[in-house]
């Protein structure tokens, strides 16, 4: 196969349970507080303490400063949007919804750094316990995470729904963002733990996109924030599940197919850097204040769903006095 070594069918079936699973626990912890705590706060704690110093020591594929980075980061997005979502005083304040844009970019900004660090290294082979092979996809790929990082945009915007799960929406974050996001991630997947990337880049990205496309739409980087912290947990305890288990599959380390993901991820974040700045200087927008997609139907539908929903129960209120 031109991505990944041929797959047998139980890794097709482990790939889809594994979908599952995260879309599954993703519902979990966004419906209900308790659930997000257990979750996102005792659970990473036990680990810690007792799995983790084990699973995920030196000589483990998880065990560099990247993964550890990485869990903790994506605990503390899910901690902190948990704070916007439940805390009605910081959703309220105009500089606290900074933080979601900062822990986004500070994501994305780490997983940069790693692609630049594998160009440089020159490696063909075994790095950190997996399989890497350098090239100028990695500078390719770089330079596309740093674009859609400059792309992200209105976290002013950002409002928690009215509804019971109270979830953080973020209606200038569209699917011409999300899908170059999500380009730009596998192929980051794909050229840095390239074994992983069947697990770690394809089911793990369409475990946030699903929601945030049929489910709960405006709400993608809280799902992101969840499937990655939950998938982090998991891979950190048992490293082997994605690498030498039966149900591993190995990345094909195509030197024509690590250079098509990473071209295809710079093309679309070049053409999402051209559309929003059309969309800045013909709409005359502050991308550092401004929501710019306020015109957009996609987001008036997002907006509209989440911020409306409070006007019966206010109207009520108002005919009870």
């Amino acid at each position: 196969m031109f991505l990944f070594a041929p797959i047998p069918w139980y890794s097709w079936v482990a790939w889809f349970v594994v979908l599952a699973a995260l879309i599954g626990l993703n519902e979990v912890t966004r419906r209900w507080k308790w659930a997000g705590l257990g979750f996102f706060v005792l659970l990473p704690v036990l680990l810690t303490l007792f799995v983790w110093p084990i699973t995920a020591g030196p000589d483990s594929s998880t065990g560099t400063w990247f993964h550890w980075v990485k869990v903790y980061s994506a605990l503390a997005g899910c901690l902190g949007f948990m704070a916007i979502r439940y805390w009605p005083k910081l959703s309220g304040n105009k500089w606290v919804l900074i933080f979601p844009a900062a822990i986004l970019a500070i994501n994305i900004a780490e997983a940069c750094i790693r692609d630049f660090q594998v160009g440089a290294m020159g490696a063909n082979g075994m790095v950190d316990g997996v399989f890497m092979l350098s090239g100028p996809w990695n500078y390719m790929n770089g330079v596309a995470g740093l674009i859609n990082l400059i792309t992200i945009c209105g976290w002013f915007g950002i409002v928690v729904s009215s509804d019971r799960s109270k979830d953080m929406i973020w209606p200038d974050m569209l699917w011409f963002w999300i899908i170059p996001y999500d380009l730009w991630n596998f192929a980051y997947v794909y050229n840095c733990v390239g074994d992983h990337s069947f697990y770690a880049g394809a089911a793990l990205l369409i475990s946030c996109t699903i929601p945030a496309f049929f489910i709960k739409k405006g709400a993608w980087l809280q799902h992101r924030a969840h499937t990655l912290a939950l998938w982090m947990m998991f891979t950190m305890a048992v490293p082997t599940f994605a690498t030498s288990s039966m149900f591993a599959v190995e990345s094909s380390h195509n030197p024509v197919a690590l250079f098509t993901v990473s071209a295809i991820a710079l093309v679309s974040n070049v053409a999402l850097l051209i559309y929003q700045g059309y969309v800045i200087i013909t709409r005359r927008l502050n991308p550092l204040r401004d929501e710019l997609y306020t015109h957009l139907s996609g987001y008036q539908q997002v907006r509209a769903a989440n911020v409306a929903a409070e006007l019966p129960a206010a109207d009520e209120v108002a005919l009870a006095r």
